[in-house]
């Protein structure tokens, strides 16, 4: 698989993604955990079947000491025993916000409730903020059929 543009090598698109890059640097030094952080963009990416964003937080994650076990069952966490409560109300957020389109009232007062349980304001004002931007990230990657699997922890960064 080709993408359909040099989408990282285009001086238009490093423009767009310094500044989404500049946004996600700010929403991550909110006291959010990084493991949940990570988390929460690889539900989003797997949701979005965005094959890039999901081999890039997926070893990013086993780079900083995650386990392949939490990452092998993020996508089945609701069965999984391995999450916390409070990854496993980001992990509702992020699934409930990356849906919004599959769900006529877009994220429950539940599902709030249970993240305003474990997360302060700017930590909840965080959350949203990734989870926003990594579907940024997911449909820009999707839609240029970015392909997934030669990503090396920290390239980026």
């Amino acid at each position: 698989m080709e993408p359909r543009v040099n989408f990282f090598g285009n001086p238009l698109a490093g423009k767009v993604l310094r500044h989404i890059n500049s946004a996600t640097r700010i929403a991550s030094e909110s006291g959010v955990p990084p493991a949940t952080q990570e988390l929460v963009k690889i539900r989003a990416s797997q949701i979005n079947g965005c094959g890039f964003c999901t081999d890039m937080h997926t070893k990013d994650a086993a780079a900083a000491g995650e386990s392949l076990q939490r990452l092998n069952l993020v996508a089945a966490w609701r069965e999984a025993t391995v999450f916390t409560e409070a990854e496993r109300a980001a992990l509702e957020l992020s699934e409930q916000g990356t849906r919004i389109a599959d769900a006529a009232g877009g994220v429950t007062d539940e599902a709030w409730r249970t993240a305003a349980k474990h997360y302060d304001d700017d930590q909840l004002i965080a959350l949203l903020s990734l989870i926003a931007l990594i579907n940024a990230y997911n449909r820009i990657n999707v839609i240029n059929r970015q392909p997934a699997g030669s990503y090396r922890p920290g390239q980026f960064g």
